[in-house]
C-alpha cells in the first residue's frame, strides 16, 4: 500500500508539466519527441514525466521549489499525437522557456532535452524527432564561418553543384602518394577533395606530412588548371589544442578549407572551431561520423533533421547529409526535409517531409550539403536534380575506381555534371532523361563513355530503415 502511495504521489507532482490549453509562446523552444511507454502509462503522465526530467522536475516534490516560479520556468507537455502506422507510440509536443538554456550553446541545449531524460523507466523508447528554435536563441549563436554564397565568392563557382572526392583507399597510403591521388584528382575537373573521416595522425601519415604534401597538389592543380582548388584537411584530434595547432598549419600553407567530425568530437570543440575558421577566414567542411548511431532507430534517439539543425547553429560550411540514391541510408522525403533545414532562410512544417514545426532562420548563412556514398556517373542526374546547385557531390570509388585512373574519373564526372546542368537549364527532365543525357555527353567524352560502362550495373537498392512515418 505504501508504495502505491508513493507512486500515485509522484504522478500527480509530474502530471502539474501535462498543459494541454498552453499556447507556446515565439521564444518558446519548442520539441517533438516520440515516445513508447511502459505498459499501463497512460500517454498523458508518459508526456508529462518527460517534460519534467528534461526541465525543472524531479521525482518528486521538493521544498526548493518554492524558491523560485516553477510556473515560469518549468517545460510543459501541451499536445499529444498519433504516429501514423505505429500503434505503441505517439508524438510528445513540449514547450521549453528560453531562459532554461545558456546563450549560444548547442551543449547546453542537448544536454537538457536528451539527458537524463532517455533513461527515465517510465517509457520504454523515446526519440527527439525534431526542434524549433525561436529567433531569439538562434542570434545568439555564430552559425557558418562563411556561408553558402561567400564560399562561392571566394572559390569563385557559381551555377552549379561543386564536385568532390574522398581519397581512397582512405587508410594507408604515405604523404607523398596520399597527394598525388588529390593533385590527379584535381586537375581532371574535380573541384574539392578531401580526407576522410578517420584520417587524423596514424603512423603511416602523419598530420603534418599530409598537410605538405596536399598543399602541394592543390597549388599545382590550382596553378595549371586556372580554377581555384581545394582539400578538406582533417583537422579532427585527441584534443582541442590539437586540433587548433593543425587549423593553423593548414591556414599557414593556404588552404581555403579545413574539416572536422562534429560529433565524434563533440559541439564545444566543433563551435570553437567555427569560431577560429570565422576569424581566419578559413571554410569548414563537417562530417557526420558517428550518425546513424544516434538516429537510425525510428524509435530511439535523435532523428537527423535535429542534429543538422544543431550544426547549423553551432557552426559548419558544409554536413554531409547522405546520397538518397548511394549506398547508405536515406529516405528521399525526410533528406529534403533536413537538407532544406541547413540551405533556406525559413522552413515551413511541412509533415510530409518530416518537418514538425515552422523554422525562422533569423538571417543565418546556409550550409551546403553534401552527397557521398556510393554514387558513380549514372547517378548524377538524380543527384543534381536531388540537391540543387547548393551542393557538393562527392564521388570517392566513383573517381577513383576509373579504369583511367583518378584524373579521367574526375574528367568523367565533371563532364556528366555539366551536361545535366545545361539539360536542366534548357527545362529537360532529369530523371526521366537522364540517361539518354549521358549517353549523348558520352559521345564526346572518352572518360565519360568508359565510366558509364564500367558502372552500368552498380546499384544500391535496399529498403530503408528510418522511413518517415505515414
Amino acid at each position: 500500500m505504501a508504495n502505491q502511495t508513493f507512486d500515485a504521489g509522484v504522478k500527480d507532482y509530474q502530471l502539474t508539466y501535462w498543459v494541454p490549453d498552453y499556447v507556446p509562446l515565439d521564444t518558446d523552444l519548442l520539441a517533438c519527441f516520440k515516445v513508447v511507454p511502459q505498459e499501463g502509462v497512460p500517454r498523458e503522465e508518459a508526456a508529462a514525466a518527460v517534460a519534467a526530467e528534461s526541465s525543472t522536475g524531479t521525482w518528486t516534490t521538493v521544498w526548493t521549489d518554492l524558491l523560485t516560479d516553477m510556473e515560469y520556468y518549468k517545460g510543459r507537455a501541451y499536445r499529444i499525437e498519433d504516429v501514423p502506422g505505429d500503434k505503441e507510440a505517439f508524438y510528445a509536443f513540449i514547450a521549453y522557456p528560453l531562459d532554461l538554456f545558456e546563450e549560444g550553446s548547442v551543449v547546453n541545449v542537448l544536454t537538457s532535452l536528451v539527458g537524463n531524460v532517455f533513461g527515465f523507466k517510465a517509457v520504454r523508447s523515446l526519440r527527439l524527432e525534431d526542434l524549433r528554435f525561436p529567433v531569439a536563441y538562434i542570434k545568439t549563436c555564430m552559425g557558418p564561418p562563411s556561408g553558402i554564397q561567400v564560399e562561392r565568392d571566394k572559390l569563385n563557382k557559381y551555377g552549379r553543384p561543386m564536385l568532390g572526392a574522398t581519397i581512397k583507399p582512405k587508410l594507408g597510403l604515405s604523404a607523398k602518394n596520399y597527394g598525388r591521388a588529390v593533385y590527379e584528382c584535381l586537375r581532371g575537373g574535380l573541384d574539392l577533395t578531401k580526407d576522410d573521416e578517420n584520417v587524423n595522425s596514424q603512423p603511416f601519415m602523419r598530420w603534418q606530412n599530409r598537410f605538405e604534401f596536399v598543399a602541394e597538389a592543390v597549388h599545382k592543380a590550382t596553378d595549371e588548371t586556372g580554377e581555384r582548388k581545394g582539400h578538406y584537411l582533417n583537422v579532427t584530434a585527441p584534443d582541442s589544442e590539437q586540433m587548433l595547432e593543425r587549423a593553423e598549419f593548414a591556414k599557414e600553407l593556404g588552404m581555403p578549407i579545413i574539416m572536422h567530425d562534429f560529433l565524434t568530437a563533440g559541439f564545444t570543440a566543433n563551435t570553437s572551431l567555427a569560431k577560429w575558421c570565422r576569424k581566419n577566414g578559413v571554410l569548414l567542411h563537417i562530417h557526420r561520423a558517428m550518425h546513424a548511431v544516434i538516429d537510425r532507430n525510428p524509435r530511439h534517439g535523435i532523428h537527423f533533421r535535429v542534429l543538422a539543425k544543431c550544426l547549423r547553429l553551432s557552426g559548419g560550411d558544409h554536413l554531409h547529409t547522405g546520397t538518397v540514391v548511394g549506398k547508405l541510408e536515406g529516405d528521399r522525403a525526410s533528406t529534403l526535409g533536413f537538407v532544406d533545414q541547413l540551405r533556406e532562410a525559413f522552413v515551413p512544417e511541412d509533415r510530409s517531409r518530416g518537418v514538425f514545426f515552422d523554422q525562422d532562420w533569423g538571417s543565418m548563412p546556409g550550409v551546403f550539403a553534401v552527397a557521398s556514398g556510393g554514387i558513380h556517373v549514372w547517378h548524377m542526374p538524380a543527384l543534381v536534380n536531388i540537391f540543387g546547385d547548393d551542393s557538393v557531390l562527392q564521388f570517392g570509388g566513383g573517381t577513383q575506381g576509373h579504369p583511367g585512373g583518378n584524373a579521367a574519373g574526375a574528367a568523367a564526372n565533371r563532364v556528366a555534371l555539366e551536361a545535366c546542368v545545361k539539360a536542366r537549364n534548357e527545362g529537360r527532365d532529369l530523371e526521366r532523361e537522364g540517361g539518354d543525357i549521358l549517353r549523348d555527353a558520352a559521345r564526346h567524352s572518352k572518360e565519360l563513355a568508359v565510366a558509364l560502362e564500367t558502372w552500368k550495373e552498380i546499384k544500391f537498392e535496399f529498403d530503408t530503415v528510418d522511413k518517415l512515418d505515414a
